[in-house]
C-alpha cells in the first residue's frame, strides 16, 4: 500500500501527469511523470489499469503487483512529482521481475 501522502486521488492530478508530463513506454506499461515546479509536496503516484488488461480480478492483481514496485522507487523522484503508471494488456501475464525492469527503465528515461 502507498502511504496516504504518496497517492494521487484527484482526476485533475492524473490529467496533469498524462497531458503535461514526460512519457516513457515499455512493453508492459507506460509511465507519465510531471513535476509541479515550486511544490514541496512528497512525490505522488497513481495507477491506470483499463479493462483492456483483463477482468476486475486481473486488473486488481496487476495494480497490487505494481504498487510495491513503485513505492520502492518514490525516493528517486523530485518533490512535487506526479507519477502515473498506465498498465498495458501485456502486464497481466508479466512476471514481477519484468514489471520491475520496465518501471526502472521507464523511470531512468523520464528522469533524464
Amino acid at each position: 500500500m502507498l502511504a496516504s501522502r504518496n497517492r494521487i486521488r484527484r482526476g485533475d492530478d492524473f490529467t496533469v501527469a498524462v497531458r503535461r508530463g514526460r512519457r516513457a513506454g515499455r512493453p508492459h506499461l507506460v509511465l507519465h511523470l510531471a513535476v509541479v515546479e515550486g511544490s514541496l509536496e512528497a512525490p505522488r503516484a497513481g495507477f491506470v489499469v483499463s479493462k483492456a488488461v483483463g477482468g476486475a480480478v486481473v486488473r486488481n492483481t496487476v495494480t497490487r503487483r505494481l504498487r510495491p514496485i513503485v513505492r520502492e522507487r518514490l525516493g528517486r523522484l523530485p518533490a512535487g512529482s506526479l507519477l502515473v503508471v498506465r498498465a498495458l494488456p501485456a502486464s497481466a501475464g508479466a512476471s514481477s521481475a519484468a514489471l520491475s525492469a520496465d518501471v526502472d527503465s521507464a523511470l531512468d528515461r523520464v528522469l533524464r
